[in-house]
């Protein structure tokens, strides 16, 4: 595998405690840490017009991910707001995407034909992609979604169908729970599901046998950003696997490695501030 892309969310995160913002969203940080682990990587997205995308292209621009079939729209480009609470950076509010939630992605003949060339894709819930799912499905390109903590029973049952790997957030769960609702996302057609749980690791079922992951132990500077990169990690291992071994008995170990390799990359993302550093000072 050589050729991966991101479509939908970006944002600037919004630090209100340093007054500082970086470059972020689910989306954006898998193009970017796919480019950090040596693959060749592009975004599409909805940016505004703002000092915000004006920082975001120009840091994708400087690490070398593909931005050219991007969209620009005049206003406010999407942010969130994080603050210190108790030791702990939380989100306290955000635009919901800016121009992008106006301007939702419509995917034509000439963005297909691009995504044609790629060998994963990867969204998200927060990209306002819901409806296109199916375009990119038709496409025969290995699909994998994030649905962070922002799910029901009732979107997963449309998602699921259409997505090969299916990612959401339950540290707020018991495990048994998030057993039953991994079962639920295979059962709905995604071919692996995976379940990260804050200080408590991963969980991940692949129709057959339930695997867990325990986090690297790290002296954490900023936690924003360990599970879109814990996700990416896994992919790219695991996508590199098949390409090199497409034995059934070599499943299990692929997974595992990729679990380990996951846990591996968020402990690093974790030492740097920002989902992936390159913060610069904003006014409001």
């Amino acid at each position: 595998m050589s050729k991966v892309i991101g479509i939908g969310d970006n944002v600037v995160d919004r630090y209100a405690h340093t007054r500082l913002m970086y470059p972020g969203g689910n989306a954006l940080n898998f193009s970017v840490y796919a480019k950090q682990l040596g693959k060749e990587a592009a975004y599409l997205g909805v940016l505004g017009t703002d000092e915000a995308a004006s920082h975001i292209t120009r840091v994708l621009t400087e690490i070398g991910v593909d931005i050219s079939r991007c969209r620009y729209y005049e206003g406010e480009n999407g942010y969130a707001k994080i603050d210190l609470v108790d030791g702990d950076r939380v989100f306290v509010g955000s635009n919901k995407g800016g121009v992008a939630k106006k301007h939702p992605i419509a995917l034509d003949e000439a963005d297909l034909e691009y995504i044609k060339g790629f060998d994963l894709v990867h969204t998200s819930c927060h990209s306002y992609i819901e409806e296109e799912i199916s375009k990119i499905e038709a496409l025969g390109i290995p699909l994998s979604f994030d649905f962070s903590s922002e799910w029901d029973e009732q979107y997963l049952k449309k998602i699921c169908p259409y997505v090969t790997f299916s990612f959401l957030s339950c540290g707020h769960l018991e495990d048994d729970a998030i057993w039953e609702i991994l079962k639920k996302i295979h059962a709905f057609g995604s071919k692996l599901a995976l379940a990260t749980m804050g200080s408590r690791g991963a969980m991940l079922y692949d129709g057959k046998n339930i695997y867990t992951q325990k986090p690297n132990k790290v002296v954490a500077k900023d936690t924003l950003g360990a599970g879109d990169s814990f996700v990416t990690a896994f992919l790219l291992r695991y996508m590199e696997g098949h390409d090199n071994n497409n034995q059934d008995t070599f499943e299990e170990q692929l997974i595992k490695d990729g679990l380990a390799e996951g846990a591996l990359f968020a402990s690093k993302t974790c030492t740097v501030d920002g989902a992936f550093g390159y913060g610069i000072p904003y006014n409001r």
